[in-house]
């Protein structure tokens, strides 16, 4: 009978965290503006997520790009300048400024969706 409990009490408690995770586990905080829109929609037509990561998610040869623009040792203008000119396994797509914005701006919505969570 205990086994059967135990059982019971396990199941539940799964049930209840994946209501928890399928709800509001999964809510955005942060709301992303047309320039981190934008700079999506050039990260996705770029194929950029073939190289990099975001969230831990994606290709390998390049660096995890989630929290770049807070980084201490690069930030935004280290990233600003290798997305314009490309860098050694990266090549130059020639974006113009205002989709580097628009990239810079995604890369920043991406920072602060994976940091708002911790308090």
């Amino acid at each position: 009978m205990r086994k059967i409990y135990f059982i019971v009490c396990l199941l539940a408690a799964y049930i209840a965290y994946s209501a928890w995770v399928y709800t509001a586990g999964t809510v955005s905080v942060v709301e992303m503006d047309h320039a981190a829109q934008n700079g999506k929609h050039i990260w996705q037509r770029s194929n950029c997520q073939n190289c990099h990561q975001l969230f831990g998610l994606g290709g390998y040869m390049g660096p995890d790009l989630t929290g770049i623009t807070t980084d201490k040792r690069r930030g935004s203008s280290y990233a600003r300048a290798i997305i314009l000119s490309g860098g050694n396994n990266m090549p130059n797509y020639h974006f113009t400024e205002s989709e580097v914005d628009d990239i810079i701006a995604y890369l920043d919505h991406v920072n602060k969706a994976a940091t708002a969570n911790i308090r």
